[in-house]
């Protein structure tokens, strides 16, 4: 059996973040997303013992990274937008650096008025 934690329970839009996960898992090999008991968002997947090859174990193991790599920013961006927008904001009022939100900069982008 394959586990692998992606991330916690979305704080919003958990329609939209379920949607993405079912669109994703037609396209997984191996593995797939699921919810705990929670709602913490795994990638499990079984393999059978006849099938446990090293070049089996690789490709299974590079889904799971791909696939968690992959999504992690989406599923923050739809399932923390709100939380990833407040740390934005506490940040620049203080001077923090931004460079681990960078990848989110279009959602703050977004929700600025156009100057023109």
């Amino acid at each position: 059996m394959v586990e692998a934690f992606v991330c916690r329970q979305p704080d919003e839009a958990h329609e939209e973040v379920y949607r993405h996960l079912l669109r994703r898992n037609a396209r997984l090999y191996g593995v797939h997303y699921t919810i705990d008991s929670n709602g913490d968002i795994y990638l499990v997947g079984r393999i059978g013992l006849h099938a446990v090859t090293a070049d089996e174990l690789d490709r299974i193991l590079g889904q799971v990274l791909e696939a968690a790599d992959g999504d992690f920013n989406t599923l923050l961006e739809i399932g923390f937008a709100t939380a990833i927008r407040r740390e934005w904001d506490w940040r620049t009022s203080r001077g923090e650096s931004l460079a681990n939100l960078r990848p989110f900069q279009q959602l703050i982008e977004r929700d600025r008025p156009m100057s023109g």
